[in-house]
């Protein structure tokens, strides 16, 4: 095996393989010691040369921005409230105005369904005194007709027992 002698000390080829990479975790923690600091001193230049005049001037006009959108936000919702009462103005203008037209339509239905009944009711009325007209006509025609038949009829029984009397009270004659 494979020794090496270190500041008097030696160390045999088992140990060497333990001791390697502890050197190397020590070398390792160095350097990212190092990176860190230099790190920080960077930073520390940076912070140093922040402006914070700058800053406060850009936090400064940030905030009017933002009064501004605030503002302009309250504006955007004052509009549309008033949007929405004209709108729920005219939705009640139009709702009455329906309201209105129904009633309107349903009194002009009642008043054609009541003329409608009144003409019915006199078609009817007419078509009855007609009727009535037609059959007291008939009647009193057929009054006068039997009359004139039986008229008539008397009149030629009367003619012909007439006729038949002077054939019988004169044989010879006829």
């Amino acid at each position: 095996m494979a020794e090496v002698e270190i500041a008097g000390a030696k160390i045999k080829g088992g140990k060497l393989l333990l001791i390697l990479p502890i050197i190397s975790a020590l070398g390792g923690g160095l350097w990212a010691g190092f990176e860190f600091y230099k790190d920080y001193m960077d930073m520390k230049e940076v912070v140093k040369n922040i402006d914070t005049t700058e800053i406060q001037n850009q936090q400064n006009v940030m905030t009017i921005k933002l009064d501004d959108a605030i503002e302009y936000t309250r504006d955007i919702k004052n509009g549309l409230k008033d949007d929405i009462v004209h709108i729920e103005k005219q939705v009640d203008r139009i709702e009455d105005k329906v309201q209105e037209t129904e009633n309107d339509v349903r009194n002009t239905i009642d008043n054609a369904e009541e003329r409608f009944e009144n003409k019915r009711d006199a078609l009817q009325n007419d078509y009855t005194q007609a009727e009535n007209s037609l059959r007291t006509n008939s009647d009193r025609r057929m009054t006068d007709l039997e009359e004139k038949v039986e008229r008539e009829l008397k009149e030629l029984e009367t003619r012909l027992n007439k006729k038949l009397q002077r054939a019988l009270d004169n044989p010879l004659a006829n």
